[in-house]
């Protein structure tokens, strides 16, 4: 499957967001999309998504326009950077409605295995971030959007989710914006970087120097 994205216009209070950007992802690769606070990292996703309207947006799959909302289609799964999951559900009853074993879970995430009866609302921030995302990478769609996966999270949780990511490509599209950009460097098979409303393709960290985006050195 190949998902493009162009033609969006996108502003806010007359102040122009998303005016020049092309995105192309495909099955068994990860994209990733990088770029300053405020540029429309989050909009974009979104807009896929088809929980934000642009004025002007061409989503195709497979070189076929897209007329409906792909949240409408069941294709697609989407982690936002808000928390996700109601406070108060207990993990196993999480985990019961997204209809994903709890034993898989902790068998990667070992760590977790006393917290099966614990509440949403009880676990740290970079806790609930592992396992929305992992509740979000075991979906059963074609497309995967993840906004800030790695917040919060443990490095050694965010290897963990790396090797999901990696094992989950081979069946679905996943897209992927962070601030660590390191970890999106490492784990993307293309990026996109954001910035004036416009897209363009990076491929090293010097590319990302030469856009003012990190510190040379």
């Amino acid at each position: 499957m190949i998902i493009e994205v162009d033609s969006i216009a996108l502003s806010f209070d007359n102040k122009k967001i998303l005016y020049g950007v092309y995105l192309r992802a495909e099955t068994g690769k990860i994209t990733g999309i990088l770029g300053r606070n405020g540029c429309g990292k989050t909009c974009l996703l979104r807009i896929i998504f088809g929980d934000l309207n642009a004025k002007y947006k061409n989503i195709r799959i497979n070189s076929i326009h897209q007329k409906k909302e792909l949240y409408k289609t069941n294709s697609i799964a989407y982690l936002p950077q808000h928390q996700l999951l109601p406070k108060n559900l207990k993990l196993s009853k999480v985990f019961a409605l997204f209809n994903i074993k709890w034993d898989d879970f902790t068998e990667i995430f070992d760590a977790f295995t006393k917290y099966k009866d614990t509440r949403v609302n009880m676990l740290s921030s970079g806790e609930l971030r592992v396992v929305e995302t992992y509740l979000i990478l075991s979906s059963k769609k074609d497309i995967i959007l993840l906004d800030e996966p790695f917040s919060f999270i443990a490095p050694i949780y965010i290897e963990k989710i790396k090797f999901l990511m990696e094992e989950k490509k081979k069946h679905c599209i996943i897209l992927v914006t962070d601030h660590f950009y390191r970890d999106i460097l490492d784990i993307s098979d293309s990026i996109y970087f954001l910035k004036n409303g416009y897209s363009k393709i990076i491929k090293t960290k010097e590319d990302l120097e030469n856009e003012g985006y990190v510190n040379v050195g």
